[in-house]
């Protein structure tokens, strides 16, 4: 008997509470209508008119019984009387998303429930999250120089490349030959340079002298092609009409290695004024055979 009463109290308790309290359904509308997650909002419900005008009721801070959520963090609870209208404002912001229901607001002696709210996320459950497109590039100061000074740099280099495939080759080999003429004949003039030191030096003359025909035979083979190095000095006669523009110089030569040789084998005393002679004279005898050259290089060219 007495379990029955209980449960008829019980049961009549839970109408008068729900008699007391105000559902989300009778026009409670959000402020802004659409939330996400972390927004500052506002819940509004509208309430029927007062008898009169009343001073609002406000709960601004914890110490006045702010509803306590682990979901929801409530800023201001503000009840409005007023005879055109009353009205219940809910500022709060939410951390999670989702259908949310309010916990029991009490306010001004009066309890609202079953009030709730729909969170949104910035990524929906629903579909799988995809990432945004990548942005388009910034315009950054200098990109329009360096992307056409690039563009410009790579049409120079197959230019480059297309002229070196068509005449590359054969002025390579030009450069190839002038480089290889002008080593030969700086190195004979270090060579006479240094043989002129020795001789005013005081040193051994017949040494010197076979140096000097020694190397000067070795730079006419280098230059000519041919072996200068076993030649009489007779032979020198045709050597030299190959290469050599003036007819004066044609007996030069044979003329230079037959002195030498007869010095060297003859077994006399050698003069070292005559080997001095001897230098001056391939001295002037190379400045004539280099302008040769060079002359007829720049024909071949032109």
């Amino acid at each position: 008997m007495i379990k029955k009463s209980n449960k008829y109290f019980l049961f009549l308790l839970f109408l008068f509470i729900t008699y007391l309290c105000y559902a989300q359904n009778s026009g409670a509308y959000l402020i802004p209508r659409q939330i996400y997650v972390g927004d500052p909002a506002a819940l509004v419900l509208p309430l029927p008119p007062a008898e009169q005008n009343n001073a609002d009721i406000v709960i601004a801070s914890p110490s006045d019984y702010l509803p306590s959520d682990p979901n929801i963090d409530f800023h201001r609870i503000i009840l409005e009387r007023r005879t055109t209208g009353s009205r219940l404002m809910i500022e709060f912001a939410p951390f999670i998303p989702g259908f949310i229901e309010l916990p029991v607001i009490e306010i001004g002696g009066e309890y609202f429930s079953g009030l709730t709210v729909t969170v949104n996320s910035m990524i929906d459950s629903r579909s799988t999250p995809v990432l945004s497109g990548a942005a388009a590039p910034l315009a950054m100061p200098g990109t329009a120089l360096m992307l056409y000074g690039s563009l410009t740099a790579v049409v120079f280099i197959l230019l480059f490349a297309f002229f070196f495939f068509i005449k590359g080759r054969y002025l390579l080999k030009e450069l190839t030959e002038k480089w290889k003429i002008y080593k030969l004949f700086s190195a004979l003039r270090k060579i006479e340079k240094s043989l002129y030191k020795e001789i005013t030096a005081g040193g051994d003359k017949r040494v010197i002298l076979d140096k000097l025909s020694d190397e000067f035979r070795e730079f006419l083979s280098c230059l000519t092609g041919d072996n200068c190095r076993a030649m009489t000095a007779d032979e020198f006669n045709y050597l030299e009409a190959e290469f050599l523009i003036q007819k004066e110089s044609a007996s030069f030569l044979s003329a230079f290695f037959r002195s030498c040789d007869d010095l060297r084998f003859s077994g006399a005393d050698i003069n070292s004024d005559f080997i001095i002679s001897l230098l001056n004279d391939m001295k002037q005898f190379l400045v004539i055979l280099e302008n040769a050259f060079k002359k007829k290089q720049e024909e071949g060219t032109s």
